[in-house]
């Protein structure tokens, strides 16, 4: 029989083959109606724009550095590294509906493209900037498609990301008006067509966690279930409604091994949401203060501190983190779990860490139920349930 090349049912099963980002060619992110960047000193900000253009070559070569030493720490635990192609982010992108002056970077392919079991998924996307942003792992796809025959490839539908699918006035709403909309759960996105980003999505077996947010709004979150549902999967949408700015779920909630997920204290599941985890035995651990305060954060770097929490598993028991985060290594020790430390800061420009920089394409194991307590019926499931998608 031939072997499997795809097969990721969940964050944590022990790693067997990797996609790694690279830094090459990356452009700064453009203003744009699904993004404002902002220089992280509020005070330099005033006086100055937020950068455009190509990125310095002597910064690109820092985060490639760190991006390297993932893969060679990788490589010493048996996993097979992929790499993306490199690509010209300095190429406008224009269509019928919108045009942008350049595009972003292959350092975070975890936004983009997602494993669910034996299938790659494209995410729609939800920045002009990172419209065409799946081409440089086309090739990679393309092989995994023809070596394995047991793969499935899909891609959502490409949103319009003409101006009427955003919500600008958002950027103009001062933090109070957040508050007061925060259980609204509305954004810059409107719900007028589908959008998801790959990074929005958890994996736990058989059941999928999408987070509604900034990138991923509620017509994704249905076209998710539409689509996945079927094959024996169940998708549940969850909020966190004190992050008013959310953008992706792997600085906020984060499966570490099967039972255990890692909490940001600053943003708490919705009320009513924990419920599911609580009913089957679900341990959430509060990640500690990150080293560096939002202030601290990388000049360009458009992420909060809570990227110490953005952590990648090898395995159930193995953790790799970013070198300076010395309370969270002391915690995951605490809790039984082995931390590999590895520097990353320098990514952080480039909109990620280490789960953000990286697609699981095969982990050891198959698709388990974590949550056997949970009365819920998929939307058109099928009477051989999650087998369906073995094949």
């Amino acid at each position: 029989m031939q072997k499997r090349i795809v097969n990721a049912w969940n964050e944590w099963d022990e790693l067997e083959e990797i996609v790694v980002g690279i830094a090459d060619d990356a452009y700064f992110e453009p203003t744009e109606p699904g993004n404002r960047p902002t220089l992280r000193d509020k005070n330099i900000a005033e006086i100055l724009p937020f950068p455009r253009g190509f990125k310095k070559q002597e910064v690109t070569e820092k985060a490639n550095e760190e991006l390297n030493g993932l893969v060679t720490l990788l490589e010493s635990h048996c996993v097979t590294v992929r790499r993306p192609e490199k690509h010209n982010f300095g190429v406008s992108v224009k269509t019928p509906l919108f045009e942008v002056e350049n595009q972003y970077c292959a350092v975070c392919p975890r936004d983009v493209l997602i494993t669910f079991g034996n299938e790659i998924l494209e995410a729609t996307m939800s920045r002009r900037s990172r419209f065409f942003e799946y081409l440089p792992y086309r090739k990679l796809v393309y092989e995994y498609w023809h070596n394995d025959p047991y793969m499935i490839w899909n891609s959502a539908p490409k949103p319009t990301m003409q101006d009427a699918m955003y919500r600008e006035e958002f950027w103009e709403w001062p933090l109070e008006e957040r508050f007061k909309r925060m259980h609204d759960f509305e954004f810059c996105i409107t719900q007028d067509e589908v959008i998801f980003d790959a990074a929005d999505c958890s994996r736990f077996g058989c059941d999928i966690f999408v987070q509604e947010s900034m990138t991923t709004n509620r017509l994704g979150i249905l076209w998710l279930k539409r689509h996945l549902e079927p094959r024996g999967f169940r998708v549940h949408d969850v909020h966190f409604p004190l992050d008013l700015f959310p953008s992706h779920i792997d600085c906020t909630f984060v499966p570490l091994a099967p039972g255990v997920v890692l909490t940001n204290p600053e943003r708490p599941i919705k009320e009513g949401e924990e419920k599911v985890f609580m009913d089957n035995d679900w341990q959430f651990i509060e990640a500690p203060s990150p080293t560096s305060s939002n202030e601290e954060m990388p000049m360009f770097c458009q992420s909060s501190k809570w990227l110490a929490m953005n952590v990648l598993s090898i395995s159930p028991k193995k953790v790799i983190c970013e070198a300076q985060e010395h309370r969270l290594h002391d915690l995951l020790d605490k809790h039984g779990f082995e931390v590999y430390p590895i520097p990353f800061r320098n990514v952080y420009e480039f909109g990620g860490s280490l789960h953000c920089a990286t697609w699981d394409i095969r982990r050891r194991g198959t698709c388990e139920d974590y949550f056997p307590k949970l009365n819920y019926t998929p939307l058109a499931a099928t009477t051989n349930g999650v087998s369906c998608l073995i094949m």
